[in-house]
């Protein structure tokens, strides 16, 4: 019953905040009044979360500010459209996904609790390696539709500069949890985990 509340207090303002992304433009009155329809979407979904306690009302809480933090950064991308501001939703919507994980990985204790916040902590640096190089494709891109083909080489270059740099972001991410996953283990189990951990993925 309690997952069941959850489930539909998170589904509601879901469909509260997703009215920020529906506007093609809008004028300065029409942000301010959006913005303050948001301040009182995200109250009202506070004040639903009270109706649940401990470690549910801290994920109804997370989920909360994170779907108000995805729906400002949503709006700010309607009312001053940019790649920066697309870039910020992803942002947000990783660091959301990251604070309501994090909630949840709590419930776990030892190491099933660490490994768990390193899960949470690798999908929101992927998420977010992969945001900025969707930006400075599209960087590279407008660059190189407004310029020479001499432009689409160099854009070309930045394009596998932003993929390399993202690759290695999640690829360290991902050491980190090999790492964190064998520290479950003891003796030479543990040793054999490092060391396969280290030759997958280039650690010395």
């Amino acid at each position: 019953m309690k997952k069941l509340t959850i489930t539909a207090i998170a589904a509601a303002i879901s469909l509260a905040f997703s009215a920020a992304a529906m506007a093609n433009s809008m004028s300065k009155t029409e942000y301010k009044a959006a913005r303050k329809n948001l301040d009182a979407q995200y109250n009202s979904a506070k004040a639903a979360c009270d109706s649940l306690a401990a470690k549910a009302k801290d994920i109804c809480m997370a989920e909360a500010k994170g779907r108000e933090n995805v729906a400002l950064a949503e709006l700010g991308a309607v009312y001053q459209p940019s790649l920066k501001a697309r870039y910020e939703v992803r942002v947000a919507r990783a660091q959301a996904d990251y604070s309501v994980a994090k909630e949840k990985c709590d419930d776990k204790a030892g190491n099933a609790k660490d490994v768990c916040v390193k899960e949470a902590e690798a999908a929101q640096i992927a998420a977010k390696a992969d945001a900025k190089a969707q930006m400075k494709t599209a960087e590279a891109n407008k660059i190189a539709n407004e310029k020479t083909v001499k432009a689409r080489g160099q854009a070309d270059i930045e394009i596998l500069d932003a993929r390399k740099d993202a690759a290695v972001d999640k690829r360290d991410a991902e050491y980190a949890l090999a790492k964190e996953k064998c520290e479950a283990l003891a003796g030479n189990a543990k040793d054999l985990c490092m060391n396969d951990a280290k030759m997958r993925y280039g650690k010395p």
